[in-house]
């Protein structure tokens, strides 16, 4: 919702599954730390919305970055979405499902500091 509004590329679950088969893709989770360690996305990192560096993010610019947070209603993802976008990448996603889209559609996550579910 909010990312469409921003001008920010929206993709699904599904799509996002489909891509990160294909292709390396960096995707980061904005969510809580206990939401991070309950369920996310595969492979997915976790990262300080608001307070997060270039440093933070692959060096590459066009590297591919998918951003999520908890649902559609969210706000946290398009906003760090919208601030990797002004630090100059050019592929910047947001899977504004988040993580109960993820997880209602139901794709795999990890859990806990470092296992696959």
């Amino acid at each position: 919702m909010f990312a469409r509004w921003m001008g920010l590329n929206v993709i699904s679950p599904g799509m996002l599954q489909q891509l990160m088969q294909k292709q390396l893709v960096s995707v980061l989770d904005v969510n809580s730390r206990q939401s991070w360690l309950s369920a996310r996305v595969p492979g997915a990192r976790p990262l300080d919305p608001v307070g997060y560096e270039e440093s933070d993010l692959p060096a590459d610019r066009d590297s591919t970055l998918v951003f999520y947070c908890s649902n559609f209603w969210c706000r946290k993802a398009p906003n760090a979405a919208r601030r990797a976008k002004d630090m100059g990448y050019r592929n910047v996603y947001v899977m504004s499902a988040g993580i109960s889209g993820w997880l209602g559609a139901s794709l795999p996550t990890e859990s806990g500091e470092n296992r696959q579910t």
